[in-house]
């Protein structure tokens, strides 16, 4: 199951202003108490020339994987993971000094990972993590978005939102795990264009299976919906895609599940680590950022 509850702790916590990328202070955003000054600069600042540095030598330098497989499940899967770790570390080091400190915005639908993966990606490329979901319900000061929805409305929830993408725009160094409708209003994709979107796109089965384990209470939008709890997640998403799908196609780079399983010879998506998803997730963030350099220094050599 890769959707997993956030695990910040957003009680007690201290309001801060924060350092814009243009210099000024401002929002509304707190952040934990355990959140360090140290973390908060980090954060806030530009990428750390060294690590770049060290990041584009280490790409020179040849990435020796065991491939010794064995027909124990368990030796094979601990081999798979320690292979996907290596890999993993290595695209990151590939990537980050493409990225120069812009924040990474996950997007895609409900049960889509976006939490989990966006808790590896962070991990990785040594930047910070935050769940826009919990950011509004901090804001709020309300515990749960159904909670939300229940005593205001979707609207009311959608502007804080907004307001949440508007603050974290200015930020660097953050992986952002969005709310599934955040796409729905171009003024967060305004926002979202400061940093790098990513689509987790997930079969539409898949997410109702995932979903319809863990129950759902925690999903308002599906409340209304008949039926046992696989139909009434399929027939809302089902509804919602229709509804978001051009507006996920606008992110900067689409992790297509259903490929990544063909690739690994997989029936079903849910055979994938969260893992393999982030490399692929690296993988398009990087084809991305090289085509970009590459047409502007092909803008720059013409102009």
């Amino acid at each position: 199951m890769m959707e997993a509850s956030a695990a910040l702790s957003f009680q007690s916590c201290p309001w801060i202003a924060f350092e814009r990328t243009g210099g000024k202070t401002g929002g509304f955003l707190r952040f934990p108490s355990g959140f360090s000054e140290e973390r908060r600069v980090q954060t806030l600042r530009l990428g750390d020339s060294r690590r770049c540095q060290s990041a584009v030598r280490s790409r020179h330098q040849e990435l020796k994987i065991s491939c010794c497989y064995k027909k124990s499940g368990g030796s094979e899967n601990f081999h798979n993971s320690v292979d996907e770790a290596l890999i993993l570390k290595r695209k990151s080091e590939d990537v980050l000094p493409y990225l120069n400190g812009r924040c990474l915005y996950l997007v895609g639908m409900m049960g889509s990972g976006k939490t989990t993966v966006g808790k590896i990606l962070s991990e990785v490329l040594g930047y910070s993590f935050f769940d826009s979901d919990k950011l509004v319900e901090q804001a709020v000061g309300i515990s749960s978005v159904a909670q939300i929805f229940k005593e205001h409305s979707e609207a009311f929830f959608r502007d804080n939102e907004s307001k949440v993408l508007r603050d974290l725009s200015s930020m660097r160094r953050l992986v952002v795990a969005t709310g599934g409708g955040a796409v729905i209003r171009p003024i967060n994709w305004r926002y979202m264009k400061e940093g790098i979107s990513v689509w987790l796109d997930v079969p539409l089965d898949a997410l109702a299976r995932r979903i319809a384990a863990v129950g759902t209470d925690s999903r308002p939008l599906l409340h209304q919906e008949p039926g046992d709890p696989y139909t009434k997640a399929f027939m809302k998403l089902t509804t919602l895609s229709e509804k978001r799908g051009k507006a996920y196609a606008n992110a900067d780079a689409r992790v297509c599940l259903e490929h990544i399983a063909n690739k690994q010879g997989h029936d079903d998506v849910s055979a994938l680590t969260p893992t393999a998803i982030a490399i692929e997730a690296l993988i398009k963030i990087e084809c991305f950022l090289t085509e970009n350099a590459a047409v502007s220094n092909r803008s720059y050599l013409q102009g």
